[in-house]
């Protein structure tokens, strides 16, 4: 009987290895076949071979894992299916991923790359199918560069002026045919942007220009909107849209084949949308023509704007608008029109302003209404008037330019002086002032190559100067809320601050609009590319973690006590710790800190200011900042390297338990040893583990005064004396954006650094 019994888990173990085709990934050995896939570390996406209807064409593709219906995302082929039962994606003799369609040849490939020493080809946690080199660790090829229908979070559409790079959607033929449709979807180099869904090369849809969380032109987007998106621009002429959906865990946009954009998610058992638009006929671009306005009723129709006529009455009345509205009378200019002639401007709600706005925040509105009475654009005066006025006007364009380039550049280098003058009486010593052109060199102009990174203040470039020196430089975009006194402060503080736990400045560069920060090059760049990635998160085990821990912990000891000057960070989290080639953690982004004075312990301010999650309660509610809330920053910072989850993307279970509320779970049942990152499983040590969920869940106590200073701190975490025993602390509740908090709840988490809330 026992014999019978081991033979048939035996059997049982075999049919589970036989049947489980999903492995972790591609390599030249080991390619991917039809019928087996390849699986994120987190079980979100799956990538393999897939086909529409039980049809023989095979298509590569994403899809979120175990939803059903399936739901495809990305598509490798999408041109060519698979028809032969032998095909396999896998990796060539010279270096390239390729679809091999069996005997019949190649149907895609990212193309001639040339990997150094072998590569391989993973699925990451975000739905990324990336393409990597074995020996440099560099992202050689990535799906997320190469859109298809989808967007998915943590991917981006965008576009470069300069190098002429443009990332947008393509909708699919139709639900079964992933071929690329007739509609595209796009953001404009417009600024502020604008999102636009062309049918071919003519508009169909768009959005109306951007304001800081939404679209203005679209009227769901109202102030009671919670909106996921997100848009950066810079003065160099590239801009990214993104978002991301804080309280879903399968999320998308999607471009359908019929012209629709549709924001996705799901609630656990279907799909449900949180936008979708067009919404109407009145969003069709040029529905009633050019000066006609389209009202939204059943049917729709459409009228002129006040003082223009139909320009043709028979097609109006057949309900064909295209042709739009022409003016009743001669516009007259000038501005010098009286009586019942005189240009008057009407106000009319609810309407998007023209596709070529440009975006005037100089001039209040008397300014425009001059400026508009002044250059009208319709002149009917016969042929003399106009050739005379064209050659008046092309003059005055010529002789403007000439003295708008000699104003700009005159007060550029006025601009320039008056920051040179500022840093040099903040007496910061060392301080190096760079030249454009010497940081124009060493990142290649820039090139995208050399992005490190890129966030709400703009992006980081890797660059070398013409001394061997390794530089990152932090360049400020113009839509930056990083303006000059954050600009300046983290110059003045990082500079008067040494400390082998802090990054070090090396100067600055100032031209016209441009703002650049120039750093030490950190090798191993931020420490969330490595906790909070499947494919990083083993080269830190648990020494290395404890040892980065204590080191962020001396960093914060010198701010907060051993400096001169006295610093509170205030926005102290996982990607503003930097590594360097030795792994040893330092401090970084200045910007928002603030010194105090003499015996001075604790600041209040209105402008609330860091990223939502580290926020101690008191700083979120009240605007009040000390020591203690670094600690707070500090304390959840230190729970998210022990677990590898981030604070702002954490939910467990059915109830959807926060990180905090799961710590202190933890705590409870097992002191805290289960909370480890699973994928340390072999080098950790239950007792320091234990004690530092302790020390992290003491951090983030809801009174200040619960929590322990920066020396206590530092003293917990490298002896072995007794702790105090933690109080269950006040978890981060999910709230909507428009409601108002109460007493006994907690702001929500949020990403984004320099979030503005208005303290009470």
């Amino acid at each position: 009987m026992g014999k019978k019994r081991i033979m048939f888990f035996a059997y049982l173990l075999l049919f589970v290895i036989f049947i489980s085709f999903s492995f972790a990934g591609i390599t030249k050995e080991s390619p991917l076949s039809i019928g087996k896939t390849l699986s994120s570390s987190n079980g979100v996406y799956e990538l393999g071979f897939f086909s529409f209807n039980n049809s023989q064409n095979q298509y590569v593709g994403i899809w979120f894992k175990d939803i059903f219906p399936q739901v495809v995302v990305w598509v490798a082929n999408r041109e060519k299916p698979v028809t032969d039962p032998t095909a396999y994606l896998g990796i060539s003799s010279n270096g390239s991923l390729l679809l091999s369609n069996g005997k019949n040849g190649v149907l895609w490939s990212t193309g001639d790359i040339f990997a150094s020493k072998g590569s391989r080809a993973e699925l990451t946690d975000t739905g990324n199918f990336v393409f990597i080199d074995n020996v440099s660790g560099n992202t050689l090829w990535e799906s997320f560069e190469h859109l298809g229908n989808t967007l998915l979070p943590t991917s981006t559409m965008m576009y470069n002026l300069v190098t002429g790079e443009k990332r947008g959607l393509t909708s699919w033929k139709s639900y079964t045919d992933p071929s690329p449709g007739e509609f595209l979807v796009k953001i404009t180099p417009q600024v502020p942007s604008q999102g636009f869904v062309m049918r071919g090369s003519v508009p169909y849809y768009r959005t109306g220009p951007w304001a800081k969380t939404r679209f203005t032109g679209l009227p769901e987007m109202d102030d009671s909107y919670t909106s996921p998106f997100s848009i950066t621009q810079d003065v160099n002429g590239s801009g990214y849209f993104s978002y991301f959906e804080r309280y879903y865990k399968l999320s998308r946009i999607v471009l359908t084949s019929e012209g629709s954009m549709k924001v996705l998610r799901h609630n656990g058992i279907d799909w449900e949308s949180s936008y979708e638009g067009p919404v109407n006929s009145c969003d069709i671009y040029g529905a009633c023509g050019p000066f006609g306005l389209c009202v939204v009723s059943v049917p729709p129709k459409c009228k002129c704007f006040k003082g223009f006529v139909p320009k043709s009455i028979e097609e109006w009345k057949r309900g064909n608008w295209t042709s739009g509205c022409v003016r009743r009378s001669e516009l007259h200019c000038q501005g010098n029109s009286t009586g019942k002639d005189a240009n008057v401007f009407h106000t009319v709600p609810n309407v998007k302003p023209p596709d070529f706005y440009e975006y005037a925040n100089s001039v209040d509105a008397e300014e425009c209404y001059q400026n508009c009475l002044h250059n009208c654009s319709y002149i009917n005066n016969g042929t003399k008037s106009i050739v005379a006025i064209t050659v008046s006007l092309i003059l005055f364009v010529i002789l403007g330019f000439a003295a708008f380039g000699f104003w700009r550049s005159r007060a550029a280098q006025m601009s320039k002086d008056a920051w040179r003058d500022d840093l040099k009486s903040q007496d910061v010593p060392g301080l190096e002032f760079f030249e454009m052109n010497t940081i124009q060199t060493a990142t290649n102009n820039f090139d995208l190559s050399n992005k490190l990174g890129h966030g709400g203040f703009g992006s980081v470039y890797k660059g070398k100067l013409q001394d061997g020196r390794e530089i990152a430089v932090k360049r400020l975009s113009s839509s930056s809320e990083q303006g000059k006194q954050e600009f300046m402060n983290e110059i003045v503080l990082i500079s008067k601050l040494q400390h082998r736990n802090l990054v070090r400045v090396l100067g600055c560069c100032v031209d016209g609009k441009e703002k650049l920060l120039i750093y030490e090059f950190m090798k191993n760049k931020s420490l969330d590319t490595f906790v909070f990635d499947s494919r990083n998160r083993l080269e830190l085990d648990w020494p290395k973690r404890f040892d980065i821990i204590q080191g962020i912990a001396r960093g914060l000891l010198y701010l907060h006590r051993d400096s001169r000057l006295k610093v509170i960070h205030r926005d102290l989290k996982v990607s503003n710790i930097l590594l360097d080639e030795k792994m040893n953690p330092k401090i970084s982004d200045f910007g928002l800190a603030r010194m105090f004075q003499g015996t001075q312990y604790q600041d209040k301010t209105r402008r609330v200011v860091g990223t939502l999650g580290y926020m101690s309660p008191e700083y979120a509610w009240t605007g009040v900042f000390s020591e203690k809330t670094d600690i707070y920053s500090f304390g959840v910072l230190l729970l998210e390297i022990i677990s590898g989850e981030k604070i702002s993307r954490f939910s467990y279970g059915v109830e959807g338990k926060a990180l905090l509320a799961y710590v202190w779970e933890s705590w409870c049942e097992t002191r805290g040893v289960n909370l480890l990152d699973k994928a340390l499983a072999d080098s950790w040590h239950p007792s320091e583990v234990g004690r530092c969920v302790q020390i992290g869940l003491l951090c983030v106590q809801h009174q200040p005064a619960d929590r322990p200073n920066t020396l206590e701190l530092l003293s917990m975490l490298t002896t072995t004396s007794d702790l105090p025993l933690p109080k269950q602390p006040t978890f981060a509740v999910l709230t909507r954006d428009d409601e108002s908090p109460s007493n006994d709840s907690m702001i929500t988490v949020n990403e984004v650094t320099e979030s503005v809330i208005q303290g009470r």
